[in-house]
């Protein structure tokens, strides 16, 4: 009952935090829209979610055991949760960057805790994947959802009308939701006795892991994979309107797809590892992602979808290009359980640092090159430029692979 509790409260902060993180597509699309931002502008609202990320999961991580899991995640939501209810307010773009800047501070915190207190409740590796998958994929039903509550706050006779920021007033009240939830569950800080090093030691610990070659690979394909996810996901909803002309909340209720192929590619892909090993799911994967690319950005020339009024009369084209999500699903929750389970527990936290970092910098980067090269060429230039880090994805887990294999971190995946 214990154990169900805790894995309550860790879904439905992921849940919260799914919608908030992976609204930035749709809130790119608006700012255009309402707020007269160009495209390279409106790309730097990643970076305020990101690079927060970033530096705030380099600082923190050893840190948070200190503080307690179930104080940090309060702490997260709560500060989410007042921004919301300001934004709406001001109405300028300023403010959704001091948004996005607190939802990066905050996820930070809040991956960190929950990934950590995963180890905590799952004593081998099958149940820390099972686990992960399963907060992974919850995590995907809150993007999921995340699309369609924002696209029933926009005015598709009016796209430039602001009334849409007023979606932060529901959102405060599902983080309100996620405050109970967290506020009583069991959740338990990390005992004493592992807490006696100091907030340098700890840093230094966590700087430490980085001159493993494992880890170091690992950052690398974990760089490239949210590289690729981030620059699809973010701009799939200005892709839908600018290229195939679609209505903007016709658009923003289409990218929704792209989240529900990556829930669903997660739930098939837990069940196929039973029968075949991670690292040809991945390979599998990760060929399937480029052919599709190859194959639909053709169809997507020369579209005209103007006159589409619902979500169910949209091209053939439209509805093939979310599908690449299905076949990215897998690959970076398999990365992260991986590599967390080569490791002892007590190096959780700060391996989780590590990863919110370079993933956050991989999102970046994914996003601004992706606006970028949209707004100087076309949507169909930025959206082949994946080929790239989906080729060097290949090279980098094919070594992962191999440093897995190594006898320390066959030792500690069996030791989980």
């Amino acid at each position: 009952m214990t154990s169900i509790r805790i894995t309550i409260a860790l879904a439905c902060s992921y849940f919260v935090f799914a919608i908030m993180l992976n609204s930035v597509g749709s809130v790119i699309l608006q700012a255009i829209n309402s707020l007269d931002v160009s495209k390279t502008n409106a790309s730097v609202l990643e970076g305020y979610k990101d690079l927060t990320i970033a530096i705030v999961s380099f600082v923190v991580a050893s840190f948070i055991p200190r503080l307690g899991y179930k104080v940090a995640m309060l702490g997260a939501l709560i500060l989410v949760a007042m921004l919301c209810l300001i934004v709406p307010s001001i109405a300028e773009f300023w403010a959704l960057k001091a948004l996005f800047a607190a939802i990066g501070c905050s996820f930070a915190v809040m991956k960190i805790a929950v990934y950590s207190v995963i180890g905590q409740v799952t004593d081998t590796a099958n149940k820390h994947s099972a686990l992960l998958n399963t907060i992974e994929g919850i995590f995907m039903l809150g993007v999921l959802s995340g699309y369609w509550i924002f696209a029933l706050f926009i005015d598709a006779n009016n796209p430039q009308s602001s009334h849409w920021l007023n979606v932060y007033y529901l959102l405060a009240l599902i983080i309100a939701i996620a405050v109970l939830a967290v506020a009583t569950a069991p959740i338990k800080s990390p005992p004493r006795s592992n807490q006696s090093q100091s907030q340098v030691h700890a840093f230094i610990d966590m700087l430490q892991l980085t001159y493993q070659p494992l880890v170091l690979i690992f950052i690398v394909s974990a760089f490239l994979y949210v590289l690729v996810e981030q620059g699809v996901g973010t701009w799939l909803p200005t892709f839908n309107n600018q290229v195939l002309k679609l209505p903007v909340d016709v658009s923003i209720q289409l990218a929704s797809l792209f989240a529900a192929a990556l829930a669903l590619g997660r739930l098939v892909a837990g069940q196929l590892l039973r029968f075949i090993g991670w690292f040809k799911l991945l390979l599998s994967c990760l060929i399937a992602m480029a052919v599709l690319v190859l194959l639909i950005l053709p169809l997507t020339h020369d579209v005209d979808g103007s006159k589409i009024s619902s979500v169910f009369d949209v091209p053939f084209a439209a509805y093939m290009l979310p599908l690449i999500g299905f076949f990215m699903a897998p690959i970076y929750p398999l990365l992260n359980s991986v590599m967390l389970s080569s490791l002892a527990k007590h190096q959780h936290a700060a391996m989780t640092g590590l990863i919110v970092v370079f993933s956050a910098l991989g999102g970046t980067t994914g996003s601004i090159i992706t606006g970028f090269v949209f707004d100087k060429f076309s949507g169909q230039h930025a959206f082949y430029l994946t080929l790239v880090p989906i080729a060097l994805l290949l090279v980098s887990v094919a070594i992962f692979k191999k440093l897995t294999l190594k006898p320390q971190y066959l030792a500690a995946s069996n030791a989980c």
